[in-house]
């Protein structure tokens, strides 16, 4: 199954959520939302930074993670940026594949 890391940073909703009903509510949130489609959660860390979140999910494909981040971006309480993860085989899979690309001013 895909794995995808979501990036969140909290908006003042947000926050203010975590800190009524705490870290691992929000943990089990993300949980329930990656089973709702089909999918698992790996791993939930908060952090210092830029980001307030970073969420590491099994998702069964691209529309399910799309599906995920419209919803958490749409309701308000965080934003969330999407990553595409790949296996190391994946990356070997893909340098053994043959593409036809000129560069630019070739």
């Amino acid at each position: 199954m895909p794995k995808f890391l979501f990036e969140a940073s909290y908006t003042l909703e947000g926050v203010k959520g975590v800190q009524s009903a705490g870290g691992t509510s929000r943990r089990d949130a993300v949980a329930q939302v990656a089973e709702s489609v089909g999918g698992s959660l790996e791993s939930f860390y908060f952090a210092f930074g830029d980001r307030d979140a970073y969420v590491v999910v099994d998702l069964p494909d691209n529309e399910s993670a799309a599906a995920v981040a419209l919803t958490v971006n749409a309701a308000g309480g965080a934003t969330v940026r999407t990553v595409v993860l790949l296996t190391p085989n994946e990356v070997d899979a893909a340098a053994k594949r043959s593409v036809d690309y000129r560069p630019p001013g070739a």
